[in-house]
Formats: structure tokens, C-alpha cells, sequence
């Protein structure tokens, strides 16, 4: 290897790997409290994650205390993190680990090896496109994810179709159904599998009778018509198995979340194998010290002023790691039981912080009305708690962490269902 081919050697202090709004935000708090480089990189043309092509309000609300659009969400956490110092390179394509857990970056320009004393994955997550969700039919233009929608949209300024059918009724859904509107394009149908939308009311109600879009709940899309351009889907009642044909030229599927965990993958991090992310403790640690991970890539998926609070409350935790804090003593998981798919964080440690604004984060698959969480070890109840607010598919489930006070992860592991 001649000089020009050898990888420019870098040495931060702190590898971000991923410029949204954990890993901006976590920037932000890091180069302005520790001495050396914070060097974000991020694979996209410009940095800001998925708010900078979602061109509607409400964004900032949690971390910024404002209601903001995406694209000025996302310019105001560049402007933050550069504000504070860190360094942000786009374009900049991590692919991979060598042997000591630098990581290898591609970019435009050559190859980078970046040797950081401390590493924060903040990767984020992605919809599950048609394919993945094996629904059948042919094979046409105009089948899409919100974040093909948004990006085509809002980036390129191209025409998405006249009339859309939307796969899914989470919050994301009807950002879908607003990205539509503003392109001129009408959502003739919004079909859901479950009994009522997975979003809250207030924002189903306001997108029945507002933006007058039709919803079929309890229906699944069994097939896509169309040859060049989608041309109808079939939409099938999962209780009664009849069958309708709605035509339309847009297929927009939304939501069914899986993080972008392959560098996670890469570099032998454990991963939960019910979030699919990292395993995390409440520090935001993974299993491999030195290495972090916040976000959706632990937690697929919250909105993305959660994110930004799982930045903020990440840096502490490396800031403690730079310093030589070191995690001690024995180390529990916690565990979801049915309904819930998953929760996050996964490992309680003794005299760990609490999580981020100190909730545990869940994902149920049923509608529970009035939940009434339990907290279990060892086939023992040794706290319980009544929900406020139900737990609904498609949203983040919060329940207090103070239920985990006072419980000893000698003891075993953790588990949190229903009563």
C-alpha cells in the first residue's frame, strides 16, 4: 500500500456516528464540556437526520420547548453542535471496525480510520419497505416508504401521484398523508390492520375530518396492481376476508420500524433480539465498553425530540466513561412480557442513572385501555403501577423507571408486563 492509499488517521476523543437528532444533539453537550475533538459523521449529502425532508410542524417540542417544522428542527441541531465545536462530516460512510474498534470511513475524498477514545452509535431506524413485508403483486413504480415519500418530495421536488393509499395509521402515517397533500396528491384511503389507528386521537380525528382522509381499520393490503405504474391495491377485512379494489397510482407503507443496527452487527455489540438494536443499561452503555448507542436505534421508534433527549442524556455517559468511570457490579436484564414486543433500556445495573427523563420505553401489540404495569423477579411482584394513558400499537408505551427503585440486579433479571 503506497502512502496515498493508506486511510487518514483520526483521533477524536468522541466518534458520533450518525447526524440526527441523538447524535446532533449529543454533540452539542459534548464539545462544549470536554477538551478534545467531537466528530460527528454521517453518510447523507447534508446532516440532520429524517426531520430535514419532513416539512410540517411538530418538532422541538421536548427539547427545545418550540414548535418547529423538520427542516428548521433539523438546521437548528447543526447549528447547535457546530455552534459548540464538534465537527460534522457528510458524505463520510462508516463500513466497518479493524481489530481495535476504530472505524472505517469512506469518503469522496479517501479513506479515513478514526481512532476515538469513546464511540456513540446514534444510527436511528428505518421503515420496512414492501418487499420485506412480503406483500404480493406486481411490481410497479410508485410504492414507496414516508422517508421515499419525504425525500422525494422535499429534496427533489418531484411529483409523488394523484391519488395515494396509505399502509399503516401511525403518528408517521399522517405525516405521509400531510407530505401528500402538500404535493398535490389525495390519500384516497389510510388501512391499518389494527381495530382503531395506532396514532392518538386527536391527531386521527383531525385527519379524518381536516385532511378528510378515509380509514379502514382491521384491513391489510394482500395485493398491487399495476404494470409500469401502480394502478390499485386489493384490500382485504381481516375478520371477514372480503375484498375491495381501490384504485390508486401511490402506495405509501409507514411505520413496522427496524433500527440500522448493522454497525452494531459489525462490531459485536450484543443486540436485544426484541428491539433489534444494542442491548443497552441506562447509561446508554452497550456490551462493549467505550461504545455507546442512542436513539431509535435503540428504541424503534420514538419522535424525534425523544431522540435528541437520549442524546443529551448520553453524553453524560461519556463523559463519565472519559473520565474513567467504569460500570460495577452485577447487571440484570429487563425483559417485556406479553403484550409488549420490547423495552428499552434492557440491563439494570446498581447505582446506575436512571434512563432518559427517566422512563422505560415499550412497544405493545395490543390496545390496553387502562394498562396496570407489574414489575416482576423471580415470579415476585415487587412493584406495580396504573397508566394514565393507554398503550396503543405504533407508540412508544412510557412508564415511570422509579418502578425499578430499590430492586437488586443480584437478584436476577427483570420483568415488566400487565397486571
Amino acid at each position: 500500500m503506497t502512502p496515498s492509499q493508506r486511510p487518514v488517521d483520526m483521533r477524536p476523543d468522541v466518534l458520533v456516528i450518525g447526524a440526527g437528532p441523538a447524535g446532533l444533539t449529543a454533540a452539542a453537550d459534548l464539545a462544549g464540556t470536554t477538551a478534545g475533538e467531537v466528530l460527528v459523521l454521517d453518510r447523507e449529502e447534508n446532516a440532520g437526520g429524517i426531520p430535514r425532508h419532513s416539512d410540517h410542524l411538530g418538532y422541538g417540542v421536548r427539547d427545545l420547548h418550540r414548535m418547529l417544522t423538520g427542516p428548521d428542527y433539523a438546521r437548528r441541531l447543526v447549528d447547535a453542535a457546530t455552534a459548540a465545536g464538534a465537527t460534522i462530516r457528510t458524505r463520510a460512510m462508516v463500513t466497518g471496525w479493524d481489530a481495535d474498534g476504530s472505524a472505517e470511513v469512506t469518503t469522496p475524498t479517501g479513506r479515513l480510520l478514526v481512532r476515538a477514545k469513546a464511540t456513540v452509535l446514534a444510527t436511528g431506524a428505518r421503515e420496512r419497505p414492501r418487499s420485506a413485508r412480503l406483500v404480493p403483486g406486481d411490481r410497479p413504480r410508485g410504492v414507496l416508504t414516508t422517508g421515499q415519500l419525504q425525500n422525494l418530495v422535499h429534496l427533489h421536488h418531484a411529483d409523488p401521484g394523484h391519488r395515494a393509499v396509505v399502509v399503516g395509521g401511525e403518528l408517521v402515517s399522517w405525516s405521509a398523508v400531510l407530505t401528500l397533500r402538500e404535493a398535490g396528491c389525495r390519500t384516497v384511503l389510510l388501512t391499518t390492520e389494527y381495530p382503531s389507528p395506532e396514532s392518538y386521537a386527536v391527531f386521527n380525528l383531525a385527519g379524518r375530518l381536516a385532511l378528510r382522509t378515509p380509514v379502514a381499520t382491521g384491513t391489510r393490503v394482500v395485493d398491487i396492481i399495476g404494470e409500469g405504474r401502480v394502478r390499485a391495491v386489493v384490500v382485504e377485512s381481516i375478520e371477514t376476508g372480503q375484498r375491495r379494489t381501490v384504485e390508486c397510482d401511490t402506495v405509501v407503507f409507514t411505520g413496522d420500524w427496524i433500527p440500522d443496527h448493522e454497525l452494531a452487527r459489525l462490531g459485536g455489540l450484543e443486540l436485544d433480539t426484541h428491539t433489534r438494536g444494542p442491548r443497552v443499561d441506562t447509561a446508554l452503555r452497550t456490551s462493549r465498553p467505550g461504545f455507546f448507542a442512542a436513539g431509535n436505534l435503540v428504541h424503534p421508534v420514538d419522535t424525534a425530540d425523544i431522540s435528541a433527549l437520549d442524546g443529551r442524556h448520553v453524553a453524560a455517559g461519556v463523559r463519565a466513561y472519559l473520565e474513567g468511570a467504569r460500570p460495577s457490579g452485577p447487571a440484570a436484564l429487563i425483559l417485556a412480557d406479553k403484550p409488549f414486543r420490547w423495552i428499552a433500556p434492557n440491563v439494570l445495573r446498581p447505582d446506575d442513572p436512571a434512563p432518559p427523563r427517566g422512563r422505560l420505553l415499550l412497544w405493545t401489540d395490543e390496545l390496553v385501555r387502562r394498562p396496570h404495569i407489574s414489575v416482576r423477579q423471580n415470579g415476585y411482584e415487587l412493584a406495580h403501577a396504573r397508566l394514565r394513558w393507554p398503550a396503543s400499537p405504533g407508540r412508544v408505551v412510557r412508564v415511570p423507571s422509579s418502578l425499578l427503585d430499590g430492586i437488586d440486579p443480584a437478584a436476577g433479571d427483570v420483568t415488566v408486563g400487565l397486571r
